[in-house]
């Protein structure tokens, strides 16, 4: 069949050409698969902010000279940042690379720019697996902040509710330990020491605080209360209400009364409103003051639970009772004064009637009345007849009225107030002032201007134009104003035929000697104190002056025990300085400057008080501008076109009414009013040298730290 050879071989075949092609295409693979693995890029993949992304890029640039490609993409939604909590916009990088020192320099220049680096898989099933992963653990942190959001809400609400109790609790505590580290420790350091100031009523309340306090604590030493003697001057505290504290300030803005001292608050609840309704009386302005204090008194509660911060408001609600007095006095005014919106109200009938007929008055544009044909000689039941608001004189006698009427009233409010020192003079233990101050002072101002008062009433009294007596008839009415100044001058006028200078027999006489006493009171008041202070000094010192001894067994050596040096000195004595303690030469200075003050100030004092006449009359005069050039410009036409023109005219003259009438000269009336009692009624009297007693109170306390916030 065939034959074999004992050794058999395997014959190598020729490679035939589609094998050759296999091989081949086998190398090129291994090959490209090296070439693909030395040429691959490398990526870095990360987060950096939105503003830097710009300078980031240039910086790639330069680094990598070009061979850096970058791919960024905005986020939508900004992140917060987690230590401000400011949003922050960020964007996505990824930046291709070749080689591992181009990878080292690109993660410099991201640590730089505060770029956030990422780790990310170069194969996409890894990148898959990451994302769901990511999202994972995204979901699960998210359910977490929720769960903490709701958690802190809860919390924040429950302390909401509670935070205003804590919040004055605290406050309440802070002043506690701030009152308690004014206090000493004792010998036994087992309790603590404190002196303070207490008002006596309320000393059985102190003591019962204690006694409260120890049993609460359930302290082993009990609390108590010991009155001390000091030389030191007490603080003053005046004890208020809704109504008088209002009026308390006024006092208390001028200065603070010394301890014990004369209060002309009391006085000033009528006075100031009083003063004050002279000047602006008027019964439908005095109206609307009125109803707008009465509203705030009623809603006071309501009002005052309203905490605001308009300063105007709360100075107008602070002043709540003295507007309503204000408004209540200026309404008696005004009807006094028979004027309401400048015109006068025809209530109870006029004293006069015109004695002319018909043809008379239609021919001439004025007629004089005659007293006696024209006049009843009964006067009008309350105040101004209103037959002056027609008269074209009415300024001329409403002038002598008024002016008559501020001088009564400025005399009677000083000489109230030099009265009201001796009260001053007896407490401070003064009494001397009594008789060198006090009588030469009163006496000076009764001889001169309570005589030219009681000259005024003597006038309207003695002359009459139904006098029998041709000098005692309405045209020989002397002047007050000139009698007042010859008497001063000691001169005369020369009276009219038939007239007499004087008002009564010896009135010449006892005009002179009034002020020849006026005159001697000045020397009185100057050299009165300062001598009786000298002889007194004299006279202590002499009684002080120690006898001959031959000495005591100390020689002058103190033997005291030795003192805690821990222990504080008490504080200095905030009272006025004396002037007794002072020397003669000072004494007798300070003297010199009150009395010229006082004999200069009766003068201008009363003087001052004519501001009254002329805040009156410049109100009154106002007012009937007021009306005659805006509200009577809708009244002069009738029909539609009228009512119209009323209307418009109407709301301007309410306008005007409240913002200049009201409110200005409401404004300019109080200011005068205060000052007549600061200084033409207080400086009498009132020295206000002491300091406000300030008492421990949570209210308070807490109602400053609201009003410092």
């Amino acid at each position: 069949m065939g034959c074999t050879s004992p050794r058999s071989r395997t014959p190598l075949a020729r490679p035939t050409p589609g094998r050759l092609s296999t091989l081949r295409s086998l190398i090129s693979d291994e090959q490209g698969q090296q070439a693909a693995t030395r040429g691959r890029l490398g990526f870095v993949a990360g987060v950096v902010q939105r503003e830097r992304v710009p300078a980031f890029e240039r910086m790639l640039w330069r680094i990598s000279r070009g061979n850096v490609f970058l791919r960024r993409a905005d986020l939508d939604k900004p992140l917060e940042d987690p230590i401000t909590g400011n949003e922050i916009y960020k964007t996505v990088f990824v930046a291709f690379f070749q080689g591992e020192q181009l990878k080292s320099r690109i993660k410099k220049v991201c640590a730089g720019f505060h770029a956030s680096l990422y780790p990310c898989p170069p194969s996409n099933t890894e990148r898959q697996d990451m994302v769901k992963g990511v999202r994972t653990r995204l979901e699960d942190l998210n359910m977490v902040l929720n769960q903490t959001r709701d958690h802190r809400q809860r919390v924040l609400v429950s302390v909401a509710k509670e935070l205003a109790s804590w919040s004055i609790m605290v406050r309440k505590m802070k002043a506690i330990y701030h009152t308690l580290n004014l206090f000493n420790m004792d010998v036994t350091k087992k309790c603590l020491i404190g002196e303070c100031w207490v008002p006596t009523a309320d000393l059985p309340n102190v003591q019962k605080a204690l006694a409260d306090g120890s049993n609460a604590c359930g302290s082993s030493i009990p609390s108590f209360l010991n009155c001390i003697e000091t030389d030191e001057e007490p603080p003053t505290f005046n004890r208020t209400n809704r109504f008088t504290r209002g009026f308390q300030n006024l006092i208390d803005s001028y200065g603070v009364a010394s301890y014990r001292e004369c209060n002309p608050a009391l006085y000033t609840i009528i006075t100031f409103p009083f003063l004050f309704a002279v000047m602006f009386g008027d019964l439908g302005h005095g109206m609307i003051m009125a109803l707008f204090g009465a509203w705030m008194v009623i809603k006071e509660v309501s009002l005052s639970a309203k905490k605001s911060n308009n300063e105007i408001w709360n100075i107008f609600f602070a002043g709540r009772y003295i507007i309503l007095l204000m408004g209540c006095f200026s309404m008696y005014t005004g009807i006094v004064y028979n004027d309401i919106f400048s015109k006068s109200m025809n209530i109870f009938g006029s004293q006069w009637f015109i004695p002319y007929d018909n043809d008379t008055l239609v021919h001439n544009a004025a007629l004089t009345l005659n007293p006696r044909t024209a006049y009843t000689n009964t006067p009008y039941f309350i105040g101004i007849d209103p037959v002056w608001q027609t008269a074209d004189n009415k300024i001329i006698f409403l002038n002598s009225y008024k002016m008559k009427l501020s001088i009564i009233f400025g005399v009677v409010h000083m000489i109230f107030g030099v009265c009201m020192s001796v009260v001053n003079y007896n407490f401070f233990k003064r009494r001397y002032s009594i008789l060198l101050e006090f009588l030469p002072q009163v006496v000076f101002l009764c001889l001169l201007f309570l005589y030219m008062v009681f000259m005024m009433f003597y006038k309207w009294v003695a002359y009459s134009t139904f006098s029998e007596d041709q000098a005692y008839s309405q045209g020989c009415a002397p002047s007050v104003l000139i009698l007042f100044i010859n008497m001063m001058l000691f001169s005369s006028n020369e009276p009219e035929p038939g007239c007499k200078e004087f008002m009564f027999e010896g009135q010449g006489t006892i005009q002179r000697v009034f002020v020849l006493v006026a005159l001697c009171c000045i020397p009185v008041m100057l050299l009165g104190k300062p001598l009786y202070l000298l002889s007194a000094s004299k006279k202590k010192a002499k009684e002080a002056k120690p006898e001959h001894s031959n000495g005591t067994v100390n020689q002058g050596i103190e033997m005291q025990e030795q003192t805690d040096i821990s222990e504080q000195p008490k504080p200095e004595s905030k009272a006025a300085p004396s002037h007794e303690d002072e020397p003669f030469s000072e004494i007798m200075i300070h003297q010199a400057i009150h009395t010229i003050e006082y004999v200069l100030s009766t003068i201008s004092h009363t003087a001052s008080y004519l501001r009254l006449w002329a805040l009156s009359l410049a109100h009154a005069e106002l007012s009937e501008v007021l009306w005659n050039m805006v509200l009577t410009f809708g009244l002069k036409d009738h029909g539609y076109v009228g009512a119209i023109k009323l209307y418009v005219a109407f709301c301007f003259w309410a306008l005007f009414t409240l913002a200049i009438l009201v409110m200005m000269e409401g404004l300019s009336a109080f200011l005068h009013t205060l000052r007549l009692h600061w200084v033409e009624f207080m400086s009498k009297f009132y020295a206000g040298l002491g300091y406000i007693f300030q008492p421990f109170c949570f209210k308070t306390i807490l109602e400053s730290e609201d009003n410092d916030d």
